[in-house]
């Protein structure tokens, strides 16, 4: 079984920068691929991206897209989502979650076996 930790969340002005990680560990051989999903209470699960921990391709959905980065650094086993020019709809609870495997067709939350349990980012006016 792998367990995730998110950490980074926080408070942040609209327009401003945060840097998201997610930590892996337990059965991180069998880990291929990671992302990051967000919820609100007025909303069901979003995915955000994900990304291959072989090849490092990724995807995003198109609220984020040009704006977030995720990455990853496998010595660390840690995954890291940079999200710049945040705005008030992207406060959310953000969920780490990862995978077997990896596809560019990944972004439902039934495709992904595990999950954190969240981080908080709060976007202010």
């Amino acid at each position: 079984q792998v367990q995730l930790v998110e950490s980074g969340g926080g408070v942040v002005q609209a327009g401003g920068s945060l840097r998201l990680s997610c930590a892996a560990s337990g059965r991180t051989d069998m880990l291929y691929a990671m992302g990051w999903f967000r919820q609100t209470p007025a909303k069901e699960r979003e995915f955000v991206a994900a990304i291959s921990l072989l090849s490092g391709n990724s995807h995003y959905s198109d609220s984020v897209k040009d704006r977030f980065t995720i990455s990853r650094d496998n010595a660390k086993k840690t995954m890291y989502l940079e999200m710049k020019s945040l705005k008030p709809e992207d406060a959310a609870v953000y969920y780490c979650v990862g995978d077997d495997a990896y596809s560019s067709g990944k972004k439902y939350p039934a495709d992904f076996k595990d999950w954190g349990q969240g981080t908080r980012v709060t976007v202010s006016l």
